[in-house]
């Protein structure tokens, strides 16, 4: 029987991957790491077959046991915790020689927002496209600066061993998620949160930077095809260095998001203008604190190795259809 041992169950990217998983193969031996008996309660009321450790991401000894005795190993949490990922590739290399093991880590593509950080530049248009074939290298080498660059790396290392290793890095996610626990994304509907709060539109600067965006659910597909892979001695997958994908559906420049955003407020009620406010790093921040990072940087990329090596095809809808929704629910949390 497969065995997968599972960070990050609870969580709106793992919850969906989870749940995609676990409908595509009931057969599976799944073990998640959970941090209380509250989310713990959650996963188990809604997939009662599931084996539960319950610890946090600092706890080194048990995730090493159990990365030891898995063939699989999903990280979907906090993919800034070096510690985790280490406690990982150490339990994987425990594994007998003649026994692979799988590494399928959850990185993000503010990665790729580095140029701007550096050059203190929010909200213009940034020309530059990352690929996950021919540039792959670059990937795989980026600046210290670069977000989740240091747990990358430990990732990287593990897969040039006797451990198979990929990381998926997704760009701006949307979608409900399918999960027990969080079902929320962040970028976009925190824009639409805070659009409703000030009764207006926003932009960080002029609003031209673009994000690439991928659906929730096209996301798990690819998580799910290469667990699939993993099951079958890895399969057409790359790994390793040749293990990097990206996940997206296309792009969106933040200016457009934030004018659909206006506008169905608009029209659903909520606020009296489309005109969106521009705003400066400063008071971007003061609003939220991850506003210039995640809505005046630029992060485009292109998923070519999914799709050339694994088939993989988005097929959700894009980000721009699913404002409606996000709308509509994020003034109901407001109770508007």
């Amino acid at each position: 029987m497969v065995k997968l041992f599972i960070t990050g169950a609870t969580g709106y990217i793992g919850g969906d991957a989870l749940y995609t998983t676990i409908k595509a193969h009931p057969d599976y031996d799944i073990t998640c790491l959970v941090r209380n008996s509250k989310r713990g309660a959650l996963l188990k009321e809604k997939y009662p077959a599931i084996r539960l450790v319950y610890g946090d991401l600092d706890d080194h000894d048990l995730i090493v046991q159990e990365s030891s005795k898995a063939d699989i190993v999903c990280n979907w949490a906090n993919c800034e915790h070096v510690g985790c990922v280490r406690a990982i590739a150490q339990g994987l290399s425990q594994k007998p020689a003649d026994e692979v093991g799988y590494f399928i880590h959850l990185s993000g593509s503010d990665i790729l927002c580095f140029p701007d950080v550096e050059a203190d530049a929010y909200g213009v248009h940034g020309d530059k496209v990352f690929d996950d074939w021919d540039g792959v290298g670059e990937l795989t080498s980026m600046k210290d600066i670069a977000a989740h660059q240091e747990v990358d790396m430990v990732v990287l290392k593990a897969g040039a061993s006797t451990t198979k290793s990929a990381i998926v890095c997704p760009p701006t996610i949307y979608g409900p998620g399918r999960g027990p626990g969080n079902k929320r994304s962040i970028q976009v509907p925190t824009l639409v949160e805070y659009t409703l709060k000030r009764g207006a539109g926003l932009t960080v600067e002029a609003g031209q930077n673009i994000w690439s965006v991928v659906h929730v659910q096209d996301l798990s597909k690819l998580f799910l095809t290469l667990i699939e892979e993993s099951v079958r001695g890895g399969g057409v997958a790359g790994w390793g260095n040749e293990g990097y994908y990206f996940a997206e559906n296309g792009e969106a420049c933040w200016a457009d998001i934030a004018t659909r955003i206006a506008e169905e407020a608009q029209k659903q009620g909520y606020i009296g203008s489309t005109k969106l406010e521009r705003l400066d790093k400063k008071v971007a921040d003061g609003i939220w604190e991850y506003a210039t990072f995640f809505w005046g940087t630029n992060s485009r990329c292109k998923a070519i190795r999914a799709r050339k090596l694994l088939k993989w095809s988005p097929t959700e809808h894009h980000v721009f259809d699913e404002i409606p929704r996000l709308v509509a629910a994020e003034a109901k949390v407001l109770g508007l």
